[in-house]
């Protein structure tokens, strides 16, 4: 969509989600939606699989404009697999989640899932350290157990694990299946933006505008490289 302006929002002080409590969660998400909504957005993605799960049903409640969250893809990843063994990769709150649990009770399509919680690696990635031999060692002690298990799909149920597939193509040797989320995710905003005529006119310039609760030169620069441009990151 390279016409619609895009607010990014990183709660990095708060940062991983994935270990706190649904309150606290459910608490920060709301709020930053509040925020938002003052300037005036017209769809908000909950870019974050443990925020999904934990918040968007109160989330939705709360406001008027489209909200389109980030879930496992455990659908498409049962569909995929030839040995009927899916993994999930996920932050310890995203894997112990009732919603979750549901969404695999109901998508596994006769699929062994496996649940993988992964503490760790969100802070490798937030701190630029994804290339590391220590992220390497870890994302090892969570994958290789999975592959002897014959697992032969698994899914990145957390929106920073797509920075992490080099790594993971190296771990397997690109023989299994990785699904992530952010294509469907993009589509459904764009189909809902449509269907509301909400959508951007096609002589739009884009404008982006990117935030931080922990902003440093440090983040910009690290975020400037996950953008693969340079950005400006203000205080959120």
């Amino acid at each position: 969509m390279p016409h619609e302006n895009l607010i990014y929002v990183a709660d990095s002080l708060h940062a991983p989600y994935g270990e706190k409590s649904i309150q606290f969660i459910n608490e920060r998400v709301l709020y930053i939606a509040e925020q938002l909504i003052q300037k005036e957005i017209k769809a908000l993605v909950v870019a974050c699989n443990t925020a999904t799960v934990n918040a968007i049903e109160q989330l939705r409640a709360r406001v008027s404009i489209p909200v389109i969250g980030v879930e496992p893809a455990i659908k498409p990843a049962t569909k995929f697999s030839l040995t009927k063994k899916v993994a999930v990769l996920a932050t310890q709150a995203t894997s112990t989640n009732l919603r979750f649990q549901n969404l695999i009770a109901q998508h596994h399509n006769g699929a062994e899932v496996l649940i993988q919680p992964c503490p760790g690696l969100v802070e490798f990635i937030e701190q630029g350290q994804q290339n590391s031999a220590a992220c390497q060692q870890l994302l090892k002690r969570y994958i290789e157990p999975l592959l002897h298990k014959g697992v032969d799909a698994l899914v990145l149920g957390c929106t920073h694990y797509p920075f992490l597939l080099t790594q993971i193509n190296d771990i397997t040797d690109n023989k299994i299946t990785i699904i992530e989320t952010s294509a469907p995710v993009t589509l459904q905003l764009s189909r809902q933006l449509i269907q509301t005529n909400l959508a951007a006119n096609n002589q739009q310039q884009a404008q982006y505008s990117f935030y931080s609760s922990a902003a440093t030169l440090q983040q910009q620069k690290l975020m400037s490289s996950l953008w693969e441009q340079p950005i400006t990151l203000q205080s959120f």
